[in-house]
């Protein structure tokens, strides 16, 4: 096991993955010009950014592993692990850092799988943990999930750990045993930053306001499909959670599918990213195309 405060042991000869990142970090606003194998991606890296006051630096396009995820499965784990690490391989080459996982997508020994070659601290990685009950979910403590969810992804600190799914206003008052650990957690240096992933309205205002939530995970896009209410609610209780410090991330960018034709994935792009509410998004690809396409159009929209 590696520790966060000492730094991890580096890999004995750095991957080609590892001199690209390295690249990235210095090489500014230019146009880096990254190779897979024998095929020229010629893409710009989606840049990094702050993550409000967590002190986490992470890539706008976070690479999310939970299309349809229920019962530890996911779009993304049902491609089987050759594919998912071949994926990840390449979201890597591509300047993107950040790994958006879950206990409910099952996806935790893949992300292992994918970055056990990379050296721990250049890449962001979140997980979630279910702490309501629900089918599928596991009931466990809260220290239980993090101490396996530690073992799964091979490591001795999780970045970000959401409580997944809140889809009450209550939330805090229900689960103050977990907001509890994960907050003595944090200052064991076992996770560097915690927060919530939303389902509903009420409970996404409520971390807006909270102190407790230093990352917020919601859902957004220009269409309002699968979303907490209308985009303009969204955006405005989201600008409220920003302006006090909270790193925002949105999801369900193209509703889960549902915006999948070119116009809608240009729409929504456009609307999240220009709507200064977010630092960062996820979003579920199932291919390298699909990836390379949303870098490509962030790219073109941030520098416009």
């Amino acid at each position: 096991m590696v520790t966060y405060k000492k730094g991890i042991e580096k890999m004995k000869n750095i991957s080609r993955r590892e001199f690209i990142k390295s690249t990235i970090s210095t090489a500014g606003a230019g146009t880096l010009l990254l190779t897979c194998g024998k095929k020229s991606l010629g893409l710009d890296p989606p840049g990094l950014v702050q993550l409000g006051d967590t002190g986490i630096t992470v890539s706008r396009i976070a690479m999310g592993t939970g299309t349809h995820g229920t019962g530890r499965s996911s779009d993304q784990t049902r491609l089987g692990m050759e594919p998912f690490v071949q994926m990840a391989h390449h979201a890597y080459d591509s300047g993107i850092i950040f790994f958006d996982s879950a206990d409910m997508y099952g996806s935790h020994t893949y992300i292992r799988e994918a970055l056990k070659d990379i050296s721990r601290d250049k890449v962001v990685i979140l997980s979630k943990i279910w702490a309501v009950s629900r089918p599928g979910a596991e009931t466990a403590s809260p220290s239980q999930h993090l101490e396996r969810f530690l073992e799964e992804l091979g490591t001795d600190y999780v970045d970000i750990v959401l409580l997944h799914c809140m889809t009450s206003p209550n939330w805090p008052t229900q689960l103050e045993p977990y907001c509890e650990y994960l907050a003595q957690a944090k200052e064991k240096g076992m996770v560097r930053a915690h927060g919530i992933s939303c389902h509903n309205f009420g409970a996404l205002q409520v971390a807006a306001e909270s102190g407790w939530v230093d990352v917020l995970l919601a859902r957004i896009n220009h269409a309002g499909n699968r979303m907490d209410d209308t985009p303009e609610k969204v955006v405005a209780v989201l600008k409220q959670a920003r302006a006090r410090g909270a790193g925002i991330l949105g999801m369900k960018i193209f509703g889960e599918g549902d915006l999948s034709a070119e116009d809608q994935r240009q729409q929504s792009l456009e609307f999240v990213w220009n709507s200064d509410t977010i630092h960062a998004m996820t979003i579920g690809f199932m291919d390298t195309g699909q990836m390379d396409d949303a870098i490509q159009r962030l790219n073109a929209i941030v520098k416009s």
